[in-house]
């Protein structure tokens, strides 16, 4: 048995589901409302005799594992790391030696890291000076201290290598969780005399801190973070996921803060969908974990050269991720934590009207520049074409390069081929690219209904598989339903049932559960014209789905194309034409 197996084995799904959503007994399975979508009535079923579950609302399903991913923003194995601490299992038995040893390193820091701050908690609540500067000075109240585990480290040098040391850990092994550094004397704390704010991973460990300055002394660093470890990876880090991850999937968009206490300060104000990085660079493993949740993040950085610099690295990595980047403009060059204390309400609002990042950058440099002038224009397009050239979506691009053509009274051409030139292509004209067709999350889902439910018909009922004739794979989409699409073709008399499960490759298996899941909840019981008219209406809509999306991609090849491509373009859109009468006029194979 592997250790995801063993984890299985250990843990029942529904347990696992049910602390993240309230589910309820319903027959043989457990129902509740949707995590990821706004719904009064239940349609998220779990089905522990299955191990599996599926949302109904939002098509999605899985595992115990794809659902904590779902739900964490976290990888497979942070998944299985976490799954399998609740179940007790040690992976270090699944593993190599070398990796055995890791695992158990990293045990050891967390704990270390973890009597750090609360060693820190209580030398807080001991010092006035600390005290004075959180409660008076931030105006944080004991609640937000105790929550984000505020504290204090004492200005003596070793106060805590001594105190972790009684706990019997080792000199290597608080040097390796960053909390010493090594001097002449030997081993000394890396933090005194200073307020000691946690950092901690996803589930809410600490895997290092940020030390801020409490005196007036100008010689010395603000602040200082742990340095890199194998817990605390700067570039990966986003300070307060842990406390926001729910608030940002509710709300479904991020704001990333330049400073950790100006998140705390937020979250204090109950807008909890705010997070910070290390600084102002954003790093693409830092927008894939927001990613996760949402694809829409703002900025709330200072509008200073930094700041301006941050935004103008984070728009084509954002673009590479798939996230909209956004940025907030605070009045009066103010930060959140001052804004806050003024008004909250401000906040809550100018947050909720980002502006889209490289139209805040456009307007900001044709503020600062002379756009009637030959030296503005030039300092205006090599500003942003170089951010325009990385935009992954060339509708986007085409638009911005539209923008600016007209805003700094220069041809479009021109711009291309400056744009082209820097990139090292040779100059030539824009040509048209092929579109990609816009559609909603909404319709998308509702495609991908349509589409797992015809599966589920024709998986569970052998006799409705003539519905399969006349499709082809690639009007599934990609991974498991175009998978069993094609299994379903070559395995005709396949009937699905628990037995028969091992003849399927396992990708398919957790699928193919789901799809049995769905036929109970949809269409047990029904008679079988019934299901063949449901068949019909499914494979109708998914044939038409497909010729839409088959058609605006023509079209769009037909702009530039010769009088041969353009006949060849003509008789593909044809026998897409046939194919939907053939569909639409009973052609199902009935």
């Amino acid at each position: 048995m592997d250790a995801v197996e063993e984890v299985k084995s250990r843990l029942a799904i529904e347990d696992v589901v049910g602390e993240y959503v309230q589910l309820k007994r319903a027959g043989r399975n457990w129902k509740g409302l949707s995590p990821f979508t706004s719904e009064r009535t239940p349609s998220f079923i779990v089905s522990p005799e299955k191990g599996i579950w599926h949302d109904f609302s939002s098509s999605k399903g899985g595992d115990m594992f794809s659902f904590v991913m779902e739900m964490e923003g976290l990888d497979f194995r942070q998944t299985l790391e976490l799954l399998a601490r609740k179940a007790g299992v040690d992976l270090e038995q699944f593993r190599g030696a070398r990796g055995g040893s890791n695992a158990k390193l990293k045990e050891r820091l967390f704990e270390a890291l973890e009597l750090a701050a609360k060693f820190y908690q209580v030398q807080f609540s001991r010092n006035q000076v600390a005290l004075e500067y959180v409660f008076n000075k931030r105006r944080f109240t004991k609640d937000t201290a105790l929550v984000w585990q505020l504290g204090y480290s004492p200005n003596n040098g070793t106060a805590l290598t001594d105190f972790l040391k009684s706990k019997k850990f080792t000199d290597d092994e608080i040097k390796a969780a960053g909390l010493s550094s090594r001097g002449y004397r030997g081993s000394q704390d890396m933090f005194r005399g200073r307020l000691m704010i946690p950092l901690a991973d996803g589930q809410g460990r600490v895997i290092g801190f940020t030390a801020r300055q409490l005196d007036e002394d100008k010689n010395a660093p603000k602040y200082i973070n742990t340095s890199q470890t194998l817990l605390y990876d700067k570039s990966r880090h986003v300070f307060g996921l842990h406390l926001a991850k729910e608030t940002i999937r509710k709300e479904k968009y991020a704001v990333i803060a330049e400073g950790q206490l100006d998140v705390i300060m937020s979250h204090q104000a109950s807008v909890r969908q705010v997070v910070a990085t290390a600084g102002t660079a954003l790093t693409e493993q830092q927008l894939k974990s927001l990613g996760r949740f949402t694809p829409d993040i703002r900025l709330s950085f200072d509008a200073d050269r930094a700041g301006v610099a941050a935004t103008e690295r984070a728009i084509p990595i954002a673009s590479k991720v798939g996230v909209s980047l956004g940025i907030i403009t605070i009045p009066s060059g103010k930060d959140p934590d001052e804004l806050i204390k003024q008004d909250a309400a401000k906040w809550q609002q100018i947050i909720q009207k980002p502006m889209y990042a490289l139209d805040w950058l456009i307007e900001r440099y044709k503020s600062e520049l002379d756009l009637g002038s030959a030296q503005g224009k030039r300092q205006f397009s090599d500003v942003l074409l170089p951010i325009v050239r990385t935009l992954a979506d060339s509708v986007e691009q085409d638009h911005y390069l539209n923008k600016i053509s007209e805003l700094a009274g220069v041809s479009k051409e021109a711009l291309t081929d400056k744009m082209n030139q820097k990139s090292g292509v040779a100059p030539r004209k824009l040509k048209a690219r092929k579109a990609e067709t816009a559609t909603s999350d909404q319709v998308t889902i509702e495609n991908a209904k349509a589409q797992d439910h015809l599966l589920s018909l024709v998986l569970m009922r052998p006799t409705l598989r003539n519905y399969l004739k006349n499709l082809h794979a690639n009007m599934f989409a990609g991974g498991p339903a175009r998978e069993l699409y094609t299994f379903l073709e070559t395995h005709a008399d396949f009937s699905a049932k628990p037995e028969e499960l091992k003849d399927i490759v396992q990708s398919l298996q957790n699928y193919v559960k789901i799809l049995g899941l769905q036929y109970e909840e949809l269409y047990r019981g029904v008679e079988l014209a019934e299901l063949k008219f449901e068949a019909a209406r499914l494979k109708s809509r998914l044939v038409e789905g497909f010729v839409k999306t088959q058609k605006a991609a023509l079209i769009s090849s037909l702009e530039g194309a010769d009088e041969a491509a353009t006949q060849s373009l003509l008789e593909r859109a044809k026998k897409l034409d046939e194919l939907l009468k053939q569909t639409k006029g009973g052609g199902h194979g009935e």
